[in-house]
């Protein structure tokens, strides 16, 4: 076997490149251990995946195949930063890919309800947004030459909620369709179109008077509350003594300044020097004396109570168990794994705050979660308590990132019961996103449908083009999701004789769409027309559904097969 790819992996990324390999037309071979990679035609591959969810293989099949073959393109999944910064460093043809970062950029755009992605192109920013269509029309005549990507119907349509993949600008749309459309930022406000802000790559300070507050009312929050009874009682002694005094005290007198000065003394029994009870008469004397006792008693109370509350905290702290009763319009983590820690580094980046629920006290992620400042809480996030502890109610969205797909939809229906319908009216927030990880397309697809979650994300669905994209030579740009569908931007070289080569936009898939093409000695051109031909050393921009995009990537590194003359050609 020549001119194969070889793919070590049986989970469900694993199944699914080989799947998506299989049907672009490429010879696989399996290799699920070092030692099978001889057997596997390890000297004559062209491409070596290691998608296996353990590291440690993944490190071993790729460092073996790259000393078997130099020249093989090997693309590696390895979640630890570490190993993956260092196998980067000098690997060759190939790509060194985690699933956490190929995913976590669509599930916080699915939490801060973005529909906006931006995309470098031969140096263009192309912006993908949406908009939806106030009236019933072509989407030529609502959105001129914009380049639709994706229709999702709206509930006026005979099929609400179905995507449609590409469309041709003549394809009629109804009052509340939305359209997904790529161009550049220009080309979209000349047409009213709002494009929202990149989300910031580095963290944004709060401001200080944001931090103060939060401050004062989470110390606020930990304070026993017969705290506050016992400062009562505090108050009412001083204010008393001061009025009292201010009116009987004699030889000299006192005026109001006086009178809280020597009251706030004796309560703290730090006196006396300039005032005393020594000339005055029997029954003020024994009021200083009840002043003093109760000034000891209720000043070491709410010492005491002061003191908690601070040890409480910096035990917390020492223990990465901070509290996050005093977080507001904050994002709800759930799974402390690499996908969740990459998710809230980037809201974090962003400016948001997050709290995350986590099972395991000793798990691994738990200095990065506070280096981060991300409170964790310890719990089930199946049961309504663990919920509650986070402030679920306060919450602006909640992300179910844990590698069990049965925990995560049904964490995903207990929040949606504790903020839907069923809620009580002052806690009431259907409109809260609810983003869950389920680990396989299908299923994904089948829980949006049957208990219709709109955001449900299949971290396999946005890392396989990448896998694949590497493997193959292939430029994957970005990818994105419009509804429950995975899209990709990718770059595709037209080779001399290829199936590409002389082919015209119209004679393209239909799924896909042709963004802008780069010609040596010309300009980029941005959205060529239907009858622009391609021609031998192009550079082709597409944007379509993955499936459809890498099998049009493909035409153009295979040459067109020489068909055999026939008496039609002259040919005797």
């Amino acid at each position: 076997m020549r001119g194969h790819t070889i793919v070590c992996g049986d989970d469900a990324l694993g199944l699914r490149i080989i799947e998506e390999l299989n049907n672009a037309g490429v010879s696989v071979a399996i290799s699920q251990a070092p030692e099978d990679l001889e057997d596997a035609g390890i000297a004559t591959a062209d491409a070596v995946i290691c998608a296996d969810d353990d590291d440690a293989l993944n490190l071993e099949i790729a460092l073996l195949a790259r000393q078997a073959n130099p020249r093989a393109r090997i693309v590696a999944r390895l979640s630890n930063a570490v190993l993956r910064e260092a196998m980067a460093d000098g690997n060759g043809p190939g790509a060194i890919l985690d699933v956490a970062d190929l995913a976590a950029p669509s599930v916080v755009e699915a939490l801060l309800k973005r529909t906006t992605h931006t995309i470098s192109v031969a140096g263009v920013d192309f912006v993908v947004t949406g908009a939806t269509a106030r009236r019933d029309g072509s989407l030529r005549e609502i959105f001129g030459d914009l380049a639709p990507v994706a229709v999702i119907r709206g509930e006026s349509s005979d099929n609400p909620g179905e995507v449609i993949a590409c469309p041709g600008r003549d394809v009629q749309v109804h009052a509340g369709d939305w359209t997904a459309m790529i161009g550049t930022a220009d080309e979209l406000a000349e047409r009213g179109i709002e494009v929202a802000k990149p989300i910031p790559a580095s963290p944004r300070a709060r401001p200080l008077f944001v931090r103060i507050s939060d401050a004062v009312r989470a110390f606020a929050d930990d304070l026993n509350p017969m705290f506050y009874r016992a400062l009562a009682v505090s108050a009412t002694l001083l204010i008393g003594s001061t009025i009292m005094l201010r009116f009987a005290y004699q030889q000299p007198g006192m005026d109001w300044i006086d009178a809280l000065y020597f009251s706030a003394e004796t309560i703290a029994t730090v006196g006396y020097g300039d005032f005393n009870f020594l000339d005055q008469p029997d029954w003020l004397r024994l009021w200083g004396v009840v002043m003093m006792f109760a000034g000891v008693a209720t000043t070491a109370i709410v010492v005491a109570f002061v003191a908690d509350v601070l040890l409480s905290h910096r035990i917390s702290q020492a223990a990465s168990k901070q509290k996050v009763r005093h977080l507001q319009r904050h994002v709800v983590v759930v799974g402390l794994g690499s996908f969740g820690i990459g998710v809230a580094a980037v809201l974090k980046a962003a400016g948001h705050d997050v709290a995350v629920i986590e099972r395991d006290e000793d798990n691994r992620y738990l200095s990065a979660a506070a280096e981060l400042g991300v409170p964790v809480i310890f719990g089930d996030a199946t049961l309504r308590q663990t919920l509650e502890a986070a402030r679920i109610g306060d919450a602006r969205a909640v992300a179910v990132l844990t590698q069990d797909d049965v925990v995560n939809i049904e964490t995903g229906i207990v929040v949606r019961e504790m903020l839907g319908p069923r809620a009580l009216p002052e806690i009431q927030r259907p409109d809260v996103p609810i983003v869950l990880r389920i680990y396989d397309r299908a299923l994904g697809s089948a829980v949006g449908t049957r208990f219709k979650f709109e955001f449900v994300r299949s971290t396999v669905d946005l890392a396989t083009p990448w896998f694949i994209g590497e493997a193959m030579g292939l430029d994957v740009l970005g990818t994105f999701s419009v509804g429950q569908r995975s899209f990709m931007v990718g770059a595709v070289q037209v080779q001399p004789g290829s199936e590409l080569d002389g082919i015209r936009m119209f004679q393209l898939s239909t799924q896909t769409r042709v963004i802008s093409i780069a010609r040596a000695g010309s300009p980029l051109r941005l959205h060529p027309r239907r009858d622009t031909p391609l021609i031998a050393g192009d550079t082709a921009y597409l944007v379509g559904p993955y499936r459809e995009l890498i099998a049009t990537l493909r035409k153009g590194q295979h040459r067109q097969v020489d068909r055999l003359p026939s008496a039609h050609d002259g040919v005797g």
